[in-house]
């Protein structure tokens, strides 16, 4: 039997920390969602990733990857997503085993519509409190985790805006 890799009170407090940060902030964000417009955090971010993708499609292996999802999750939040008439979904052109997943007029108007509420969510939750260095750290910090979760991520290929 090995012995365990105690974290030292430095990493302690750090893991708390992140530990309290991804409790709390999914309800946080949740909330005004689903105030305005029934929707959880994933249900958004789905939209979200549709709406930035070229021609607001992606197949639903790339929508997984990209939500960070099981293709299962995936599924039963995009049904429920068609049955409000917000997402579509179709065989990719180029190759009928893939499906593709479509963000409607509808879709794309929900999404316009929500974004500023969700957006000052965002800002009041998490970057009122840091200023410019720390949003630096907690890309780079966060980066370098899901790269140690997920090491193929679309989210460490994707460019900076204003690098």
């Amino acid at each position: 039997m090995t012995s365990a890799r105690w974290l030292d009170p430095e990493e302690r407090q750090a893991w708390l920390a992140l530990l309290a940060v991804s409790t709390l902030l999914p309800g946080t964000l949740d909330a005004p969602l689903y105030r305005e417009g029934k929707l959880t955090l994933f249900d958004y971010h789905v939209l979200a990733m549709l709406s930035e993708a070229p021609d607001r499609s992606l197949p639903m292996s790339e929508l997984a990857s990209r939500t960070y999802s099981s293709l299962s999750r995936l599924s039963h939040v995009v049904k429920k997503l068609q049955g409000r008439g917000w997402v579509e979904r179709a065989q990719c052109a180029n190759d009928a085993r893939v499906t593709m997943a479509l963000l409607t007029e509808a879709g794309m108007e929900a999404i316009q519509s929500l974004a500023p509420g969700h957006v000052e969510a965002v800002r009041q939750a998490v970057f009122d409190g840091l200023d410019r260095r720390d949003v630096q750290d907690l890309e780079r910090i966060g980066k370098k985790i899901v790269q140690q979760l997920e090491p193929g991520s679309w989210v460490l290929r994707e460019p900076r805006l204003n690098a």
